[in-house]
């Protein structure tokens, strides 16, 4: 029988690529989109979890009645939870305060503890998300601590899928790929796989305004001063995870939180994807990046996106929101043809 699955888990990985036909016009280049958010648990998250656990599982660190822990800005999370359920392992997680109470909300409804941390704080403060999640699986008996941002199997994980994946669908013809970097594990591992066919192809993170990354990239130095609150959640960080593979990197392009909402936006109403946050800020960063490259028609410019615009109803899908932060004026200057709401009385 075919597209019969044994469990859900047998859904992940061999998402779509889909060409752009509005938001990118401008640009002479073919520009496609990879759609995370057709794995089962809405984010190329899945394919990590699945990973590293099955890994867990070869090496005997996983065992029944296990605990699963780890950091998560929600999609690892999810991912994790998920996969947990079908294994038969209890899931505990950290998150930050950034984090939306859907998501929480969802995260609970999978079955995972949740411990919400502050996120404006440093890496390493006791009370950071990373820390709290390494605190608690050390108190915790028969406990598995994923620790995705130094995790090699983080970047393994989409060199042996995602990578593959995009080669065989562009038929060899990618000239650019461009990501969302948070851990790095998906830019790393498509990038270490696709510069092994031909190392000509340009990859292209992007990191957040507010995020040290870029300029660490740049200089192999941390600016602390580049560190400050932002939006965007599951990109960029006050830290360096070894699962970002810097030599693999061409070149970073830095992206705000207004541009990205917009775009976020925009590629919902003209392209009918609904993309989370990380959807609309890789496209602004391929949008300023051809400001200042020269892309042509030869080129083939693929784009991740990372997840599901469903786990962002109250944040950048919101109007709320979106005027709560200022964007909306700034941004939609026909708001109220845009987004046009009729009440009957």
């Amino acid at each position: 029988m075919s597209n019969v699955y044994d469990n859900i888990l047998g859904l992940i990985g061999n998402t779509p690529l889909v060409k752009l036909n509005t938001v990118t016009k401008e640009i002479p280049a073919k520009v496609y989109a990879k759609l995370e958010s057709y794995n089962p648990g809405h984010s190329t998250k899945d394919r990590i979890a699945l990973h590293i656990i099955e890994n867990a599982e070869k090496k005997g660190l996983l065992k029944e009645d296990s605990v699963v822990v780890e950091t998560t800005s929600g999609n690892t999370g999810f991912s994790l939870a998920m996969v947990c359920i079908i294994k038969g392992y209890k899931c505990i997680l950290a998150v930050s305060d950034k984090t939306k109470a859907e998501k929480i909300a969802y995260l609970k409804a999978l079955g995972a503890t949740v411990y919400i941390c502050p996120a404006n704080v440093p890496a390493n403060d006791p009370r950071s998300y990373y820390e709290v999640a390494k605190r608690i699986a050390a108190e915790t008996p028969n406990s598995v601590y994923i620790n995705q941002y130094f995790n090699e199997l983080n970047v393994d994980a989409h060199y042996q899928t995602t990578g593959p994946e995009i080669w065989e669908q562009t038929e060899g013809k990618i000239t650019h790929l461009f990501a969302c970097t948070g851990t790095g594990g998906t830019l790393s591992g498509s990038a270490k796989f696709l510069k092994e066919k031909n190392p000509n192809i340009k990859i292209i993170g992007v990191d957040a305004d507010g995020s040290i990354l870029k300029s660490y990239h740049e200089t192999g130095e941390i600016h602390k001063e580049d560190v400050h609150p932002y939006q965007i959640e599951g990109m960029g960080k006050n830290l360096i995870p070894s699962a970002l593979l810097f030599d693999k990197v061409d070149e970073f392009v830095r992206v705000n939180d207004e541009m990205s909402a917009y775009r976020t936006r925009e590629i919902a109403l003209k392209e009918a994807i609904m993309g989370g946050y990380t959807t609309g800020a890789v496209t602004q960063g391929l949008i300023q990046y051809a400001q200042s490259h020269e892309l042509t028609e030869n080129d083939f410019v693929v784009m991740i996106y990372p997840d599901h615009g469903s786990r962002y109803i109250t944040k950048v899908y919101s109007d709320k929101w979106m005027e709560e932060q200022g964007f909306i004026n700034n941004c939609f200057h026909n708001y109220d043809e845009v987004f046009k709401t009729e009440f009957i009385k």
